[in-house]
């Protein structure tokens, strides 16, 4: 293989420990200290994100607070702060742009950038890798660190990642491919989650040793589709064209805080989600054709049921209150809806019997009040009692927050990590 084939084309950066990371700069007596970042202040919910000091101890993203609080004694335990984040974020993508040109925001942690000509020349790429981090570290905040992979493909990028953290920097060149890549468990790989893990096992595919030394047939056979010979190429260093699957599906969840665990809090803030979801489906000029509720607690509930396709609140509420009747669950501690069957405007049939495209029209109406006026100047009474609760979320693969009105999200722009 010729190396000339396979330059050095994609720097990919990760931000370390992010949330945690915002937090301990937003806050300078968290700098040096364990944080969990947690969706709501009650040990029986899960840690989101951890300070390195924190996975010092044992805390990382899915440990229940309770345990965090007992492995770590000192770990400052902080509810999630969504705005905060996605401004960081902006300002960060500002600030690296300075240094080298965005090819693609992957995540709200992780970016990506092509390389071109003169900068594909190792020692050229680890001083653009040197500048992004010091941009970051000059004009975001001083204690954010963030680690960087170069390597011929997005993918191998990608991994290069994860062979230094915190505030690594690695180079992947195709001399050293793929035998750099021996010795890996498969789910340190991007894309092999556990469930695929067992696929490739029971395929005989057990390490990375094993990836590297089948034929991209062999491969082929163990992923079960296409995806494998890809991978044969991608380990080589090879670039390899992806397929972009689209969202099927809309939904919202929420941890229940402690004085709405119980039947009526279970009720109204399902009503909640679904006042919020609908209007994200209008937002996206999506109509759904079936919804779906579930309860998770000591025991668990869900139910499901279709919609003539609609975007409406009301129609939505009267259809959840219906499969409400018949819950049976113990122990709440947390909700969700889901929308699924999504369609756009003019790719579904309007059902002749159902008043859902008369009431669209009632809930964009109530959506422009709410953008001019605020974020519930206008919304079902049902929801009174929470409508305050179940606030937009912020997924590491979200970039961005949903607006329910005007002012709704906002962070003001004071960056306290640059504050000597």
């Amino acid at each position: 293989m010729r190396d000339d084939a396979r330059p050095l084309r994609v720097l990919f950066l990760d931000l370390n420990a992010y949330f945690a990371s915002v937090e301990q700069a937003e806050r300078p007596e968290l700098r040096g200290q364990p944080v969990a970042v947690v969706p709501l202040l009650a040990d029986t919910t899960f840690v989101i994100a951890a300070s390195y000091e924190a996975k010092a101890f044992g805390v990382k993203t899915g440990t229940r607070v309770g345990e965090a609080k007992d492995r770590c004694p000192g770990l400052h335990v902080v509810e999630a702060r969504p705005p905060v984040y996605v401004a960081y974020h902006h300002r960060i993508l500002d600030v690296v742009e300075t240094v080298l040109p965005l090819d693609k925001v992957c995540s709200i942690d992780e970016m990506r950038f092509r390389l071109l000509g003169v900068e594909r020349e190792p020692e050229a790429a680890r001083t653009l890798a040197l500048r992004l981090k010091e941009a970051i570290r000059r004009h975001v905040a001083p204690t954010m660190t963030c680690s960087v992979g170069i390597a011929p493909n997005a993918f191998l990028a990608k991994l290069a990642t994860e062979f230094e953290k915190p505030d690594g920097l690695v180079t992947l060149l195709a001399s050293e491919l793929p035998d750099r890549l021996r010795g890996l468990k498969l789910t340190e790989f991007p894309g092999i989650n556990k469930r695929m893990e067992a696929r490739l096992k029971a395929a005989g595919v057990f390490r990375s040793d094993d990836l590297i030394d089948r034929s991209p047939k062999e491969l082929r056979a163990a992923f079960g589709s296409v995806v494998g010979e890809r991978w044969s190429y991608l380990l080589r260093g090879y670039e390899v064209e992806q397929e972009l699957e689209g969202g099927k599906s809309l939904s919202h969840s929420h941890v229940l805080p402690p004085d709405l665990r119980d039947d009526q809090g279970c009720r109204d803030v399902l009503l909640r989600l679904a006042h919020k979801a609908t209007a994200r489906l209008r937002k996206n000029g999506l109509w759904a054709s079936r919804l779906s509720v579930y309860v998770r607690g000591r025991k668990g509930w869900g139910a499901e049921c279709g919609l003539p396709p609609t975007q409406d609140t009301v129609t939505v509420t009267e259809r959840l209150l219906a499969l409400w009747e018949g819950r049976d669950f113990e122990g709440p501690m947390a909700v969700g809806v889901a929308f699924t069957g999504l369609s756009k405007e003019g790719g579904f049939t309007p059902s002749l019997f159902d008043e859902t495209e008369d009431r669209a029209e009632l809930s964009h109406a109530i959506d422009r009040v709410n953008q001019k006026f605020g974020k519930n100047a206008v919304y079902l009474a049902s929801i009174e009692r929470v409508k305050d609760k179940a606030k937009e979320k912020i997924a590491f693969d979200k970039t961005w927050l949903f607006s329910e009105g005007k002012g709704d999200n906002e962070w003001p722009d004071t960056f306290r990590g640059l504050t000597p």
